[in-house]
């Protein structure tokens, strides 16, 4: 199972690298469950033209506002947008997952609602800055079930 993710502060790193080790040890017990792959995206990467389904994890970084009618423009993560245009990448991408802090409330996982509407795939879930353990199990088997669909 193949993840693309954008990590600025390493909060989205650090979540999906505990994903990726939860995955390993699902996969242990259970070979029938998928590893899970990760690819960075920045903005020195190179850009390719996907082959496989993936999904993608971003943060929310905005430029002020309060996100409804004001300051709801993506600041920091316009990369992976970009990766997403080049060569109808998105058209593989069976979801997104969102980051944020909840005290920005409408602004919580706003980027990943933005991509969603924009390329027509669904948010298959979100969590919070780093996540916690319960997340990172309920969000590998969301994506499972999705993986799977």
């Amino acid at each position: 199972m193949n993840i693309l993710y954008i990590s600025i502060s390493g909060n989205t790193r650090g979540f999906v690298k505990k994903l990726a080790a939860f995955a390993t040890e699902q996969h242990e017990k259970d070979a029938s469950l998928p590893l899970v792959h990760l690819k960075e995206i920045h903005e020195n990467s190179d850009f390719e033209k996907e082959t496989k389904p993936f999904f993608v994890f971003v943060p929310t970084y905005l430029e002020g506002g309060n996100g409804i009618d004001s300051g709801d423009q993506e600041i920091l993560t316009e990369t992976m947008r970009e990766y997403l245009e080049y060569q109808e990448n998105h058209a593989l991408c069976l979801g997104v997952v969102g980051s944020g802090n909840k005290n920005f409330n409408y602004q919580y996982c706003l980027t990943a609602k933005q991509y969603a509407e924009q390329f027509g795939f669904p948010m298959v879930e979100d969590y919070e800055l780093r996540g916690t353990p319960t997340d990172v199990e309920r969000i590998y088997h969301a994506l499972v079930q999705r993986y799977r669909a």
